[in-house]
Order: structure tokens, then sequence, then C-alpha cells
């Protein structure tokens, strides 16, 4: 769209440019013509000011009035000031002054002219001399007076919105083009102050392309010189008129900053284009007030044959003042005092930053001297008032008595007109209150009173609750007295190489948020300098950091429990928790730092001191429990007392008699794998018929539950049961170990564990032989000998013969017992010693006879006996 209304813009301009080659046609073009210079002055109760100061003119006023034509002007210029009264009231023939520019008096001094009563608008006119000239314009003016109380009022909209662009398009470049980051800041201070809407398209362009696109001002103005209804007419009022709407938001207007600008200046030549007689042609003049001079510009050249071009130009409307709608910026916002180069950020009046209306500007700062007040200087490029030296300021004498004078008035003392609300100082802070006041032309006013600050801040606190953890970027909030003159913010390196931290104003007075990278820090003590304007000592805060904490994910206890369980990671910190005035640390069995990574474990046992009462913590009672960690950190984590668990004790148990074997259990608690065990429970309250008996090895590998359903349960009484678990059947062969017992409730809650015995699997012993040398070994025979660890003929097992791990056969030597007992221990129970009685089977050695004579006796003829056979 923005390409297509920009070749329809050059198109059209073409098409002009061609048809100002005619004879009876100008060259259509911007208001970039220089026009005749004319300076003015304004006094008002004997008070001076130029023109460029003056914002409204009021009845009463003395205008000085001098053409500022150059000594060589050929063309003679009548200029007349013309005073209006409305749309609807043609002013009086002594509203009008005829001045000679040629004139020596007249070009060496100047006209005065004094606005009369009831005058609301004043136009300045520059007309070649021609016969009849005043006549014919003031009966051009009283004929039509709306047309020019419509072309003052546009032209002063237009040149208010041409100098505020144009303030922009100057500041702007004054920043590096190559530097994006500035040309973003100092284009959102311009827009703020200036109250201007810059394409923020340019911000996505390339870097090298940034600037030029928000300094370009393409076609500004799409103007005819207004013959007639001509191309004038054809542009502001035919199907050009939508060339000039869709140019004005087109990119190259800056997305809509030139529309008002545009649509003033549209307004102006539909006026102007029906202006014309036989003798004159009004052409409208845009005034660039600086000092005393009226800077014209023209949209086409004056022309000096009929009908010749009358130069339009208007003066400040005749009205009260309308003080400038001055606001801070941001009402949170504190100004620090102590910078080298302070700026009081304010927004709301973009004719305080485009023009000089507002001056003589002063910072008074509450409870101060008045003397001691700041002065202030409008910069639209830094975004708002920026405090300068005082400078010296004189009396600008009457201008009767000197008309060429050019100074500024005194300032009296500003009267204060609806002055804002008083910020209110939180207690304790550093915090002053200043207010802005000035003059608005001729009028004081009183602007927005503004926080600020003058002293260093002080009492610099941390007040973040959240730990510092190491590995991630971290938010601390720093409070002090006050924050407003913070220079840097440094975090001391632990190896001497101090970091930048960033920092910013918090939503909260008096408070700041920094940002810290602890990637690469250790943990520990860490300390922040905060560096301030007027302070030469920075202020030190110190803090902590630590590594990650542990993340908790839930807390069980029940009713009537001494101890607790806690499932999250990294519960090796943990180091106590307390629950209600009670305290509970980490059963001795809990993993830790040593023996746990970083992940931590999935479940920790927590336990109150031994000895100690069971708490009277009630059913769905909610509480928070705060656990300590070992670095000193705390965490918290609420809990629901959970229902209390079913509570059963062992009363006795019993295991069936053992086929006829040689072995002898040691241990009471040891179970055979292939015997039954029957035993007896006690339960703390009534034992519900659908509860179960759960049974099962450490790691939970053997498993199974016993119930009245499946008759392994047999209630006695309500209180009393008697459960049966047949090992062999219930999980083969290969279970082995101690195994437990626990009772769980119909809504599956789990009592404690308590043990019930150890399953063991016995070898099947058949024989002994021995030699009956007691110094020769014995062989045991037997099946599945893989079960047992080790053999000794002592219960001390002074010498013992250990049985290696795999064995496959069916026989093993050992020492020579005393008696056919031994002593072995067993593979699934290593600690226990268990006695074996076995008899022997041994065959006696029979020794060679004695020979009669020991020398016929020889090796070939003598044969020992055979050894007995070892089965």
């Amino acid at each position: 769209m923005a390409i297509l209304g920009r070749h329809l813009l050059h198109l059209a301009t073409f098409s002009l440019l061609f048809l100002a080659s005619l004879p009876s046609l100008a060259d259509p073009a911007r208001f970039d013509l220089t026009g005749p210079k004319v300076e003015v002055r304004v006094t008002r109760s004997g008070k001076t000011l130029n023109i460029d100061s003056v914002p409204n003119l009021q009845p009463g006023d003395k205008i000085w009035i001098h053409p500022d034509l150059p000594p060589t002007q050929s063309a003679k210029y009548l200029l007349i000031v013309a005073f209006l009264r409305g749309t609807t009231n043609p002013p009086p023939d002594d509203w009008f002054t005829r001045a000679e520019t040629w004139n020596k008096k007249v070009r060496e001094e100047g006209i005065f002219v004094t606005v009369p009563a009831e005058a609301q608008q004043a136009i300045i006119f520059l007309a070649p001399e021609t016969g009849g000239d005043f006549s014919t314009l003031r009966s051009a003016v009283k004929g039509r007076p709306g047309i020019f109380v419509r072309a003052s009022q546009d032209l002063a909209e237009a040149g208010f919105e041409q100098g505020r662009i144009e303030r922009y398009l100057a500041l702007m470049k004054q920043v590096p083009p190559s530097d994006p980051k500035a040309l973003s800041e100092h284009s959102t201070l311009l827009a703020r102050t200036l109250n201007l809407k810059p394409n923020p398209d340019c911000f996505k362009q390339a870097v090298d392309m940034q600037y030029t696109c928000l300094t370009q001002t393409g076609n500004q103005t799409l103007l005819d010189d207004g013959h007639g209804q001509t191309l004038a007419a054809t542009i502001a009022n035919g199907p050009g008129s939508d060339l000039i709407n869709q140019a004005s938001y087109t990119q190259a207007f800056g997305a809509g900053v030139y529309s008002a600008y545009v649509g003033a200046i549209v307004d102006l030549v539909r006026l102007t284009s029906t202006l014309h007689t036989a003798q004159y042609q009004y052409i409208p003049a845009i005034a660039f007030p600086e000092a005393a001079d009226l800077k014209l510009r023209l949209n086409t050249p004056p022309s000096f044959h009929n009908p010749k071009s009358v130069i339009v130009i208007g003066l400040p409307a005749i009205q009260a003042a309308v003080l400038p709608p001055l606001r801070p910026a941001d009402p949170k916002f504190v100004t620090c005092l102590l910078k080298p180069s302070v700026v009081l950020p304010v927004e709301g009046a973009p004719l305080v930053f485009s023009t000089a209306f507002a001056h003589d500007l002063v910072l008074h700062i509450q409870g101060a001297d008045p003397k001691a007040d700041l002065s202030l200087t409008p910069d639209a490029f830094q975004g708002g008032l920026i405090i300068a030296h005082d400078p010296a300021r004189h009396a600008l004498p009457d201008a009767a008595a000197n008309p060429t004078a050019s100074a500024t008035p005194p300032a009296p003392a500003p009267t204060a007109v609806n002055p804002p609300p008083v910020p209110v100082i939180p207690p304790g802070s550093n915090e002053i209150i200043g207010t802005v006041s000035g003059f608005w032309g001729f009028d004081p006013f009183t602007g927005p009173t503004l926080r600020l600050q003058n002293t260093p801040g002080k009492d610099w606190k941390i007040t973040t609750t959240d730990n510092l953890i190491i590995g991630r970027e971290n938010h601390l909030d720093l409070s002090s007295t006050g924050t407003a003159c913070i220079n840097t913010i440094t975090l001391d390196g632990t190896s001497g190489k101090d970091a930048e931290v960033k920092w910013k104003d918090a939503d909260k007075s008096e408070h700041v948020e920094a940002t810290l990278a602890l990637k690469s820090t250790d943990p520990g003590a860490l300390h922040l300098s905060v560096k301030q304007y007027g302070d030469p000592t920075p202020a030190t805060v110190s803090t902590e950091s630590f590594t990650e904490p542990a993340k908790l994910t839930d807390l069980q206890i029940h009713a009537g429990d001494t101890s607790a369980t806690l499932t999250g990671v990294s519960l090796n910190q943990v180091k106590a928790l307390t629950l209600d005035k009670l305290t509970f640390t980490p059963a001795p069995d809990a993993p830790s730092p040593e023996s746990a990574s970083d992940s931590g474990t999935t479940a920790l046992q927590l336990q109150l001191p031994a000895g100690s009462p069971a708490p009277k913590l009630k059913p769905g009672d909610k509480l928070t429990a705060s656990i300590t960690l070992k670095d000193g950190r705390t965490l918290t984590l609420p809990v629901t007392i959970a229902p209390s668990r079913p509570t059963v004790t062992l009363l006795n148990k019993n295991i069936a008699a053992a086929p006829k074997s040689p072995i002898q259990l040691v241990n009471r608690d040891d179970l055979p794998v292939d015997q039954q065990i029957t035993f007896s429970l006690k339960s703390a309250a009534n034992f519900p018929r659908t509860g179960q008996i759960e049974i099962a090895n450490a790691d939970e590998s053997l498993h199974s539950t016993l119930s009245v359903a499946s008759g392994t349960l047999v209630l006695q009484n309500p209180h009393t049961l008697l459960a049966t678990l047949d090992p062999l059947k219930t999980f083969g062969t290969s279970a082995f170990g101690p195994l437990r017992l626990r009772p769980v409730s119909p809504d599956g809650v789990d009592g404690d564990w308590l043990p019930l015995a150890t399953l063991v699997r016995l070898p099947a012993l058949t024989t002994l032989h021995c030699f009956a040398d007691p110094g020769k070994p014995c062989t045991l025979a037997g099946n599945n000998l893989f079960l047992l660890d080790s053999i000794s003929t002592d219960v001390a097992f002074t010498n013992p013969t250990d049985v290696p791990e795999g064995f496959v056969g069916t026989s093993i030597p050992m020492p020579h017992p005393v008696g056919g007992t031994f002593y072995i221990r067993l593979r699934d129970d290593p600690d226990g010693v268990n006695l074996v009685k076995l008899p022997i089977t041994s065959e006696k050695i029979t020794p060679p006879p004695a020979p009669a004579d020991p020398a016929a006796a020889t090796p070939s003829t003598t044969a020992p006996a055979a050894p007995p056979s070892e089965e």
C-alpha cells in the first residue's frame, strides 16, 4: 500500500509540474520556498516578548511589526494588518492598518498596531502594490470573513504541526545512524515529548535502514498555488483528495505522523483556492518564529502578474491563555538531582518542546529559598526538562521607546493555576518535592509537581525472602531510603573481578530489582556494591548463595505415628522436620550427603526421638511442616494428618515339624521353605474382616497377602487372628531371606512392618564316610550341598570348611568330627550356627603281616591293603 501510494504521489507531482509549464499555471511544491521575513514583538502591561514566545494575543496588546525586506527589494509590497471577530461578523474599517514597506520610516522603524476589543483573529497580508489594492483586499476580507478566520486557524495549526515534525527530524539527525539502541531510545523520547507517532516498522528493518526510515520526510504536502478551481480544486476536492489522505498514512509520512498537518493544509488549500479576484490570488505562508523573526515558507512562488499573489500570514489567536497541560511522564518516577545531567521527564504539552512559548522555567524545591530555584530548559532530545545554569535575566524595554530591542521580560513570581496535588512522601525517605513553574507567554503558570532526591540513599537492605540459587538467574529486591541516585550495582567476584548487575526500579517505592546470573559462582557469601551519585563510598550489601534446594513433593504422617515419610528430590539435604512443636529427624538408615547424589532419594523416613510418646494429632488436621536443611535454609510444606494406621503385635508362632533331618536349626526364627508356619496376631482395634496381612521380604520381590476370604486368616475374636503361610507353595523353591508382615486396612492404609521369620533352604545330608584314622579327612555326601555356607567340627568355627559358591557336587571333604556331631552355617542364614548329628560310616585299614626275615620282604612282593572306598 505504501509503495502504491508513493507511486501515485510521484505521478501526481509529475503531472502538476508538467502542467505548471503552461503560462497560466504555477509550479506546485511543498512549503519549502523561503518567503519574506517579518519581525514581530508584542507588548503587554509594559513588558515585551518576541513573537516566538507569544502563544496568544489579547485585546490591548501593542504589536510591533517590521517587514524585514532587503534594501534591493524592487517589487513594492503593501503590508496590511487585519483583525477579525468571527465568521459572521465582518470587521469595521478601522480594524485594517495599511503600511507601505518601501516607505523609509516603515522600513526602518516598523509600525505599531493595537489589538482592538472583541477581536478574535489577526492576519498580516503582504500584497503587491496595484491600483485599489488596500480597498480591494479590505473588501475581500469583509465580504467573506469566515474564510479568513478559518485560514488563520489552519495556518496556526499547520505551523505547530510542521514545527513539531521538523523538530523531530532535526533532533533524530543527531543520533548516530549505526546505533539502533540510541535510535530507538531517542525516537521514543521525542515521540513522547512532541506527541508524535513514528513508524514502528522502522525498527524492524536492517540497522543501516532504520535511520533513513525514521528521518525521511517524503512529500509532506501536496498543494497547488490555488488558481481558481483548477489543480488545487482537483487535488483538494476531487479524487486527488483520496491520494492526499492515503499519502498521509503511508510509510513515507511516518505512519500517520503528518496526517494532522496534511489535513490542515488541505483545508487551507480549499479555502485559499476560492479566494481570487482579477487583481489578487491569496497564497498561504507558514510562519516559523525564531526570536522576533517570522520566517515564512511558501508552497508556491508569488506572482507579480494579475492575479497577483497576496501572502497570508497568521498571527497567534486573540484569546485567554491556554496553559500547557504539562505532567510527569511517570508519577512514580523519582529524579536524582545529584546526577551530572539531570532530566525531569515530563510530557503532555508538545508545544513546550517545539516552541519558545514556555520560558523562564524554574524548579522550586518545597521548603527551600526561592533564590535557590533551579533553571530549566525544555529538551525534547533528552525527553524532558533539563536543569541548566541560570542565565541572567534582563527586562525588555517598552517597544515604543526602542522597537528593535530584543530581550526577555523580568520574571515575577509565578502564580499557581490549579496546582496539582503534592505526592505523599514515604516516612524515612530521602525524597523531596519540586514544582515546575515559569511563564507561558506573558502569563505565569505552575506546572507539575515532581518527586526528587538530592541525597544518596541509606540503610540499604535485601528484602527478598527467596534464597539465591547457584546455576540460575535470580531476582533480588533491594530497599533504601532513596534509590533514584543509583549509578551502578556490582557483584564482588571471588576471582577479583567485579560483575555489573542489571537493575530496574521495582513497583514499590524506594525499591529496586536486581538480576543476578550466578552461573559460575560457588555457593557462599556474596557482596553487592551500590554506587550512587554524590557518594564516593559505595554501599555494601551482603547475602548468601546456595545450591539448588531439596524439592519436596509430599509429607505423609498418620495420627498416632512417631514417624513421617517425606518424598521429593535431594532429600539428603534434610536435617530436621518440625510439625506442631514436634521435631522429626532422619532415621539412622537415611542416606547421608556422602552416600546420596544431588538427585537424592524419592522417600525419606523421619522419626521422633526414641521413647517419645505418640503425638496427639487428629486425622484431617491441616498443618504446615517446616523443613530445615543442613545449610540452614528452611522450606515449608502443607500436610494433612492421615487416618491412624492399623497396628498388630505378634503373639506367637509355630513352625510345623520338619521331616526327619540330621540338621537341628538353632535359630527359632529360621523357617524351612518347605515347612508351614502358623502365627497369631493381636490387633490394637477390631480387625476388619476385609483387612489383610501383607507378607514380603525387604525388597518386596517376595510378596503375598493373607485374608479371611482366602482362608489363610482366621479370626479368633475381633482382636485376635490366626494366620497360616506355606512358603513353598506361596513363593517357590527360590525363596529365602527374612520375611516381614504388616496389616493393611480395607482402604489401603499400611501399618508398620514386623519381622516374621527367615526363610531358609536345607540341604539333604545322607552319609558321612570317615577313615578309622582321625587324622584323615571325612567325606560328607548328600544333595543340594550348595545351600551350605561352611562346615566346622566346633561351634566356634575355628577352622571351618567353606563351600564354594556355585558348588554342584554331591560330596565334600571335611575334618573328622567327634562322634558324628558337627556344625554348619546355611547360605540363607550365614549368621546362624546349626547342629548336625550324622552317623559315621568307617572302614578299618588292615596292616600287612610282619615278615619273618626283614631282608626277605621286598617292595616287589609286598602289596599294601586296599584303602576303604569313598562313596
